[in-house]
């Protein structure tokens, strides 16, 4: 990450490297506030679409990578997936926009977790999201 990158954010949100696919959308950043984990990345053109404003798909990878994270933490650090993720867009991001998210989990059983979140943008609401993630077994050793 640049300095220009990191400066870019707020104070209070730390980097974190994600190797992958999800390094397209990134980088992203978190932090904790009074227990709960919020998510944030800020967009540029790479995240553009034909209209000239975010790329839905943009938005969508980093919402299943932000709540992936929470549900991890929550099955105790067992592998997770995601098996189901529903999206209603209500407002259009524009590039150069911070989106943050602050998943909660809704639900967690022995096998599933359900969790929802909302990505915002300056207090706009821009696309809801609710998911069903497996827990996978450990493998031994």
């Amino acid at each position: 990450m640049t300095d220009a990158e990191q400066a870019a954010f707020p104070a209070g949100w730390e980097a974190f490297t994600d190797p992958g696919f999800i390094a397209h959308v990134g980088p992203v950043h978190h932090r904790t506030v009074e227990g709960r984990r919020d998510f944030a990345f800020r967009t540029d053109e790479r995240h553009g679409n034909l209209v000239g404003i975010v790329h839905g798909g943009a938005l969508l990878t980093f919402a299943d990578r932000a709540l992936s994270i929470v549900v991890r933490e929550a099955a105790d650090d067992a592998p997770c997936v995601t098996v189901e993720m529903s999206s209603q867009f209500v407002d259009a991001a524009k590039i150069g926009d911070l989106i943050e998210v602050t998943p909660e989990i809704v639900r967690k059983t022995a096998s599933l977790v359900f969790v929802r979140g909302t990505l915002t943008s300056g207090g706009r609401a821009l696309v809801a999201v609710t998911g069903i993630w497996k827990v996978l077994k450990k493998k031994p050793g």
